[in-house]
C-alpha cells in the first residue's frame, strides 16, 4: 500500500511540510495526540513490521526525554515532591517532558514517512530549476542515510568473512575492526559523492535552458487533493491565529475553552493528518471490490 506516493510531488511536499511544521509548533494535547497517532499509523502502513521495530526504538528516547525535563525544569504550581537538591518536582514539568518527547517522536515518524514518499527524483523535479544545487544536495542527503547503512552492513560482512568481526575478540580488537569498517565506508561515501557530482556536471545539470524528463502529470485527482489541503490548512491556520487552540503548560496547564468553533479547528487538523491514511484505506477497499468481481 503506497497510493499517496502516486500523487503529484507537489501534493506530497505540501502535505508533509504542513504536518511536520504543525507538529513542531502546535503542542496542544489534542493536536499532539492526533499527529502522533496518525504518524505512527501511516508509518506502519508504509513500512509494516519495520515501522513497529523503529517505533519500539523511539520509546527509550521518549522515556529519557520525559525524565530529563523534570530534573532540570522546576516550573509549575503543582508540586508533587521535592528532589534531594531541594528543587520541586512539579506535575507541569513532568507532563511537558512527555509532550516534548512525544513531539520529537512525532516529527521523526513523519520524516520516516517523508523519506518513503518523497524520493530524490520528486525533490529534484520540484526544486531542480529553482535551486538546482541545493535540491541536488538535499536529495543526495535523503538517499545517503539508507545507502550508508547498507554499505556499512556490506563492509561488515566482508570484514567478518576475513575474521575481522567487530562483535568478537577483545575490546581493543573490536574498536580496531570498527574503525576499519568506518574508514572504508567513509572513503566509499566520499568517492560516491565525487562520482555523482561529476556525473551530474557532465549531463549539464543546473545549466540555463536545460530540460529534464518528467512523467508527473497534475490530474483531476491532484486538483481535488490540492483543494482539500488548501481548505483544511487555511481553516486550521485561521483558527490558530485567532488563538482558538492555544495551550500553556507553565505556570499551570490551561487552554482555550472548548467551543463549537474550536472543535471544528481540531477536526480540520485531524482531516489534514489523516489524509494519506484515508487514501490508502479507500484504494485498498476499491481493489478488494474489484477482485471480488473477477
Amino acid at each position: 500500500m503506497n497510493e499517496f506516493a502516486k500523487y503529484h510531488p507537489l501534493i506530497n511536499f505540501i502535505y508533509f511540510t504542513a504536518v511536520i511544521v504543525f507538529s513542531m509548533i502546535f503542542v496542544h494535547p489534542i493536536c499532539l495526540v492526533t499527529s502522533l497517532l496518525c504518524s505512527v499509523m501511516y508509518s506502519v502502513i508504509l513500512n509494516g513490521k519495520k515501522a513497529l521495530k523503529f517505533i519500539a526504538m523511539l520509546l527509550p528516547l521518549m522515556l529519557i526525554s520525559a525524565l530529563i525535563n523534570p530534573a532540570f525544569n522546576h516550573e509549575g504550581v503543582t508540586v508533587i515532591a521535592y528532589l534531594p537538591s531541594g528543587n520541586p518536582l512539579t506535575l507541569e514539568s513532568i507532563l511537558y517532558g512527555i509532550v516534548a518527547a512525544s513531539m520529537v517522536a512525532t516529527v521523526i515518524c513523519w520524516f520516516s514517512c517523508f523519506n518513503k514518499i518523497m524520493t530524490s527524483d520528486k525533490f529534484i523535479y520540484l526544486f531542480g530549476r529553482i535551486i538546482p544545487s541545493l535540491s541536488l544536495i538535499l536529495s543526495m542527503t535523503f538517499r545517503f542515510v539508507p545507502k550508508f547503512k547498507e554499505q556499512v552492513q556490506e563492509v561488515s560482512n566482508a570484514q567478518k568473512s576475513m575474521g575481522r568481526d567487530s562483535s568478537e575478540g577483545s575490546v581493543f580488537a573490536r574498536v580496531k575492526n570498527s574503525i576499519r569498517i568506518l574508514s572504508a565506508v567513509i572513503t566509499w561515501s566520499l568517492e560516491n559523492a565525487i562520482d555523482t557530482s561529476d556525473s551530474m556536471k557532465s549531463r549539464g545539470y543546473g545549466l540555463t535552458g536545460r530540460t529534464a524528463y518528467s512523467n508527473y502529470v497534475f490530474d483531476k485527482r491532484d486538483v481535488t487533493a490540492l483543494i482539500y489541503l488548501a481548505v483544511t490548512i487555511t481553516y486550521f491556520l485561521i483558527g490558530a491565529l485567532l488563538g482558538k487552540i492555544n495551550y500553556r503548560y507553565f505556570p499551570s496547564m490551561r487552554g482555550t475553552d472548548m467551543s463549537f468553533y474550536s472543535t471544528s479547528i481540531f477536526i480540520s487538523y485531524i482531516m489534514i493528518c489523516i489524509m494519506p491514511i484515508i487514501i490508502e484505506i479507500w484504494e485498498e477497499l476499491k481493489w478488494r471490490k474489484l477482485k471480488s468481481k473477477i
